[in-house]
């Protein structure tokens, strides 16, 4: 079989005549961290085969400074060094960092690798929808998504790492597994940089927080119509349906990834503390940037009728 996947219109008019490559259209805190990390500075005169707009560079190590992984002139930080070692997104590489301040390394390392698997994890099936979904919600917890998949994670380490135990639960095995050899690899990374392990597990407050510390440029807040907003960027954003806040409505949340389909989604969300943000981050975020709209009173003569004035 042969399936069209454009029209002969759409090939002659709207379609590129190459691919744009790939690092000319994606978040560049990896490469710059790693170029970094083997000493090269010189970024904007750096020969790459196709060099990246400057702006996104300029963006990148604005990012990496406002983690914590650059100094004031541009020099990896230890901290940085210690990010550049993980494979992963820099945020992801702080928020394991961070893990170890809050005493809550071997909880971060099964976030880390469980979200490292995507959307992947929950299965459902036309005719068991009803039982699929109420197995997914059976593993919400209060404090948000992360909390949920380190509940996942927990159990089927306790089932002994049980394939029935995933059909059950509507969970594919595979994925799971995955989930597993990067945690593996994320363990041996932690001993290489010198990170003990250390594990805290009922304390929700801890692993939010060093979730937190990597993620507060992914801040949202609950405006008063109902709809929340970027705490930077002001940006309108939704819950994803999937989400265990969706319809909770918490004031301040932290999301891992923005997903747009018919509106921008924020996919796995945590509740947070606005305070937090000063606590983790007080070199980005400013006391009026999360002042608290809710806890404001109107000013005189607000609020009433034209004729009560």
């Amino acid at each position: 079989k042969c399936f069209r996947l454009y029209t002969a219109m759409a090939y002659q008019h709207e379609l590129e005549d190459n691919t744009v490559p790939e690092i000319q259209r994606t978040n560049l805190g990896n490469v710059v961290l790693l170029l970094k990390s083997l000493g090269i500075n010189d970024l904007i005169h750096f020969d790459f085969m196709d060099p990246p707009p400057p702006e996104t560079l300029i963006r990148a190590l604005e990012q990496l400074y406002a983690l914590g992984a650059l100094n004031d002139h541009g020099e990896l930080t230890k901290l940085g060094r210690r990010m550049a070692e993980f494979p992963v997104d820099p945020m992801m590489g702080k928020m394991l960092c961070a893990a170890e301040k809050y005493g809550v390394v071997e909880e971060i390392l099964s976030i880390t690798a469980m979200l490292n698997i995507g959307g992947a994890l929950f299965y459902r099936p036309k005719d068991k929808a009803v039982h699929a979904d109420n197995a997914r919600k059976n593993f919400y917890r209060p404090g948000g998504d992360h909390i949920a998949l380190l509940t996942v994670w927990n159990e089927w380490v306790e089932s002994n790492y049980s394939t029935p135990w995933c059909f059950e639960n509507f969970i594919q095995h595979r994925s799971m597994n995955r989930a597993r050899d990067v945690r593996e690899q994320l363990v041996k990374l932690m001993d290489r940089v010198e990170i003990p392990m250390s594990t805290d597990a009922s304390n929700g407050i801890a692993i939010r927080k060093a979730i937190t510390s990597g993620y507060f440029y992914n801040t949202s807040r609950l405006g008063k119509g109902g709809h929340y907003k970027t705490v930077k960027h002001n940006q309108g954003v939704q819950i994803h349906p999937n989400s265990a806040l969706f319809e909770q409505n918490p004031r301040w949340v932290v999301y891992h990834e923005l997903v747009f389909t018919t509106k921008e989604y924020m996919r796995q969300v945590i509740e947070i503390e606005n305070s937090w943000l000063l606590e983790v981050a007080p070199h980005y975020y400013k006391a009026k940037d999360i002042e608290d709209d809710s806890t404001k009173k109107l000013p005189k003569g607000a609020g009433k009728a034209a004729g009560d004035a």
